[in-house]
């Protein structure tokens, strides 16, 4: 279990980016894996989805999920759809006390935010294609449309690290054919490969848009007994792979 230090002083906030232990699951899904569209035993994941409610203090019928699907799509949580249990989203963003985003990844970036001058809180499931397409700045600006004075919080949660993520040339022009300056998230492994840096380049994007960002750094594919990690169980030629949560609430209203 890892937290922000800048959410944990705020005391109407519960968050938590939940590592792979303490779980239910068996085998490849040891053991707390939260992937329901994992091939995983679904009984299992449930048990898992139960018990990262029981830890975040919120009923399970509370705790919201999405279909990700590596989009731009964001969705806001309000009191005609907040009865729903999954959305079909890679962002979901609400005003209501005592609901529980969640997202689920493998390599790719949780975000979680909090707004604290309009009690707003916000998941992100950032992979470089959701993130290359607008998933942050189309989250900030829903923000922005439910309020425009916001003071707005973020974490990045545990991400693929930059030595771990050995992309190809044609990955490294696409990014650069978009903007030259994109250069900066890339360093040189040899002649056709390259090292991509996704934390830099999501953390960078949060801070253009004035939001204040905390960093939990740690690398998914190298901590093997802390995440799951797509890339490193297409390594193992491992048929599917487990999924980490993270999770932000907002518990009651505070002063702070």
């Amino acid at each position: 279990m890892f937290y922000s230090k800048k959410l944990k002083k705020f005391k109407n906030i519960n968050h938590c980016f939940f590592s792979r232990k303490g779980g239910f699951s068996k085998g490849i899904y040891k053991s707390l894996n939260c992937g329901q569209g994992s091939k995983d035993s679904k009984k299992n994941v449930e048990k898992n989805l139960n018990l990262i409610s029981k830890k975040i203090k919120i009923n399970r019928k509370k705790l919201k999920l999405m279909y990700q699907t590596h989009s731009n799509k964001v969705v806001v949580i309000n009191n005609k759809n907040k009865k729903f249990t999954k959305f079909d989203s890679d962002a979901i963003v609400t005003k209501i006390y005592g609901i529980a985003l969640g997202v689920v990844t493998a390599d790719c970036v949780p975000i979680i935010l909090f707004d604290r001058q309009n009690k707003i809180i916000a998941g992100i499931h950032a992979g470089w294609k959701g993130a290359s397409s607008g998933i942050i700045e189309n989250t900030i600006k829903k923000f922005r449309q439910l309020n425009s004075k916001n003071k707005i919080y973020a974490a990045i949660g545990p991400c693929i690290g930059i030595k771990s993520y050995e992309v190809k040339s044609d990955f490294y022009k696409k990014f650069v054919s978009k903007s030259k300056r994109n250069d900066i998230y890339f360093i040189k492994k040899h002649k056709n490969k390259k090292f991509f840096n996704l934390r830099k380049y999501v953390n960078d994007k949060l801070v253009r848009l004035n939001v204040i960002v905390d960093n939990i750094t740690r690398d998914t594919f190298k901590e093997k007994s802390n995440f799951f990690s797509y890339r490193r169980s297409q390594k193992l030629s491992q048929n599917d792979y487990g999924r980490c949560i993270s999770v932000i609430t907002m518990t009651k209203f505070s002063q702070n």
